[in-house]
């Protein structure tokens, strides 16, 4: 069976385990708010569901241990709306770099961060270079909103403009777990960064001059993006495209080669 449950194996199994076809996954996320049609837990529900529809399609030679997802992140800048829970920066950095320490202390080589939260791809980045330099990992970073969406679903504006709440997340959420979507609430929730976008040469959200922001900046609902075009079917391509690309990135861990033990050999 390709994927376990790292909580449900036993110590003496760990010994069984081939280092080099073995990875294990840190499920990460956010509980936030979404604006008014989607839960709070959104983020990890749509990290978890990723990785389970790359589960099937693994080859039988990997094996994935499932570590225990890390539903809380960093999320201040969703703290004006009830509900969001968050942790400080140099919290995620410490448990999830200690959880790393430990599955090298389990005597695995390879690590890889499934991230589904915008806000924290920062601290993603932090941890997996953390774990190579202290830990020996081959420790890989991986955020879902960076994979390819299929061609032609979703428009240029969207993807830009959607960020949060809006199309993307909204279509995935009526896949994945419908009976959390409040379907009445569903709207348009225009982000006031496309005027931000078009009264200057540098300043963005993102580039060269990016510009910090609480969700209510941008639309006072908390949510960005053309919630309202958002179908199950839509968000079933997307989690099948989302699922392929985690596979073969997994597949590809799989195949990198361990010389004696570490991910890049022996300094030369």
């Amino acid at each position: 069976m390709p994927v376990r449950i790292w909580g449900h194996q036993t110590t003496e199994e760990f010994s069984t385990l081939d280092p080099a076809r073995t990875i294990a996954v840190l499920p990460v996320g956010a509980v936030e708010q979404h604006g008014p049609h989607l839960p709070l837990s959104t983020d990890i529900l749509i990290t978890e569901a990723v990785l389970d529809a790359a589960a099937v399609l693994l080859a039988d030679d990997v094996t994935v241990l499932v570590l225990p997802s890390q539903a809380v992140g960093l999320s201040p800048e969703h703290m004006s709306f009830a509900g969001t829970l968050s942790h400080r920066a140099e919290t995620l950095i410490a448990s999830w770099t200690e959880i790393g320490h430990s599955v090298a202390a389990a005597g695995l080589r390879k690590l890889i961060l499934l991230n589904s939260h915008g806000g924290q791809p920062q601290v993603v980045d932090i941890v997996t270079q953390c774990l190579r330099s202290e830990a020996g990992l081959l420790a890989v970073r991986a955020n879902t909103f960076r994979f390819e969406l299929p061609e032609n679903l979703i428009s240029e504006r969207e993807r830009s403009f959607g960020l949060h709440g809006g199309q993307i997340e909204t279509a995935l959420m009526l896949a994945i777990a419908p009976e959390l979507v409040r379907r009445e609430l569903i709207s348009d929730f225009p982000n006031r960064a496309e005027d931000l976008a078009a009264g200057n040469k540098r300043l963005g959200l993102s580039g060269a001059g990016g510009l910090a922001w609480n969700a209510e900046d941008l639309n006072p609902s908390g949510a960005t993006g053309a919630a309202s075009l958002a179908t199950a079917e839509d968000g079933a391509a997307i989690l099948t495209a989302y699922g392929h690309q985690l596979a073969e990135l997994i597949g590809d861990v799989a195949d990198w080669p361990l010389s004696d033990g570490a991910p890049f050999g022996a300094p030369q």
